[in-house]
């Protein structure tokens, strides 16, 4: 049996009985702080994209009633 499958058995068998409860709140934040470094590395990669993108958009949206020739964004 893969030492993975074994251990993820014993932290299951640990939570369960409460013997670690202390070691398993640790686990857990570590766990949200990855999750949340994801999320903000996620977010600054594609927020300049994503502004390029809208800005190019807001700009091509005429403000007057004259008709122009549209740009590529």
């Amino acid at each position: 049996m893969p030492v993975v499958i074994q251990w993820i058995k014993q932290r299951f068998t640990a939570l369960s009985a409460r013997a670690e409860a202390g070691a398993a709140a640790v686990e857990y934040g570590l766990l949200v702080a990855l999750i949340a470094i994801a999320i903000i590395g996620a977010v600054f990669l594609l927020g300049q994209n994503l502004k390029g993108t809208y800005n190019c958009v807001s700009n091509s949206v005429p403000t007057t009633t004259s008709i122009s020739s549209p740009t590529g964004c």
